[in-house]
């Protein structure tokens, strides 16, 4: 039974993101910005939502045992991030191998990619620090949970900014497919958008929801820890508006947009995501969530010294394959 919830609340999940994320697309064409900040903000946020809303609904909304949900939540807060600069990196470079060979170049326009990597290096560090803050010092966590806030919307206005002279050198964006309610013979104008955008988000809502719920009876079922089971689990089912976009978008040679999904999603997870947990969870050290934590740092610091010192290639993200799969080891025999 537990199974079945788990599955169908993915495919209302992703029902939900991918009608979002369509819709997002066309409202970025419609105000005429790059693809970086389709990529890193539209997108990146609207693949986002089901990392946000799980943690939110188990602490929140979900019924069943407090401890066991805080666990679900600081799971796929930690998961996100560890799932994205990992394994997702390493799908993305293995299907781009496919199209075009793993020693030939992938090329993303390169001032977003390092800005949203050193952004997302930071408040992932930030957040890092909050979880060796005494749980006593109340006043320093909600300190540093605002600060995390206030350093997303920093990186918002300076990659919005950075946008009109990116259109102007030719990186604006342009919707792949139509919108979703035009095929139902409506107008796609602006109200039709933002009405695919609620759509989109309450099935996101609801599939979180059940998500929650069958992690919770399949993690007792299976005699694993919440936490262990939350890394390893959740981000997989969550992350997967993300790998098939970027994957989608590296097949077809949309390079920038391919990778700003990810990286602009990183950082929405490095520091807002930290922030929800910091405030509405216990956030301290566990072995599990620091082995992840280690491990996301190595994945994402190696992907920007790559980028910043080397032309980056497919065979260069089977390293950060190899991370996920040194996280698996760990909490299979750790």
């Amino acid at each position: 039974m537990e199974l079945w919830v788990l599955l169908i609340s993915l495919v209302v999940i992703l029902v939900g993101a991918e009608t979002f994320t369509n819709a997002l697309e066309h409202f970025g064409e419609r105000l005429h910005i790059s693809e970086g900040v389709t990529g890193s903000v539209l997108a990146a946020v609207g693949t986002a939502l089901p990392e946000a809303m799980i943690p939110v609904v188990a602490v929140l909304a979900a019924s069943g045992d407090l401890s066991v949900r805080h666990d679900v939540g600081v799971g796929a807060i930690l998961g996100a991030p560890l799932m994205l600069s990992t394994i997702t990196l390493f799908l993305m470079g293995t299907f781009a191998a496919q199209r075009r060979g793993w020693t030939q170049a992938l090329r993303p326009e390169p001032t977003g990619v390092h800005r949203d990597l050193s952004w997302f290096l930071f408040a992932f560090a930030l957040a890092t620090l909050t979880i060796f803050v005494p749980s006593e010092w109340q006043w320093a966590r909600v300190s540093l949970a605002l600060i995390l806030i206030l350093s997303y919307f920093v990186y918002l206005l300076l990659t919005i900014r950075a946008s009109g002279k990116l259109v102007e050198q030719g990186h604006g964006t342009e919707a792949d497919h139509p919108l979703f309610l035009s095929r139902l013979r409506v107008p796609g104008n602006l109200a039709t958008i933002l009405l695919q955008l609620f759509i989109g988000f309450g099935l996101i809502v609801a599939g979180a929801k059940g998500f929650v719920y069958g992690v919770e009876h399949l993690a007792a079922w299976l005699g694993l820890s919440t936490l262990a089971l939350s890394l390893l689990i959740v981000p997989v089912a969550t992350e997967l508006p993300e790998k098939v976009n970027s994957i989608i978008w590296v097949r077809r040679g949309r390079d920038t947009l391919a990778f700003g999904n990810i990286t602009g999603a990183m950082v929405f997870q490095g520091s807002l995501l930290p922030a929800l947990g910091v405030l509405l969870t216990p956030w301290v050290p566990r072995k599990e969530a620091l082995w992840g934590i280690g491990l996301t740092f190595l994945a994402a610091g190696y992907l920007k010294l790559r980028l910043r010192s080397h032309a980056l290639r497919p065979y260069h993200l089977i390293f950060n394959g190899l991370c996920y799969l040194a996280f698996g080891l760990l909490i299979a025999f750790g």
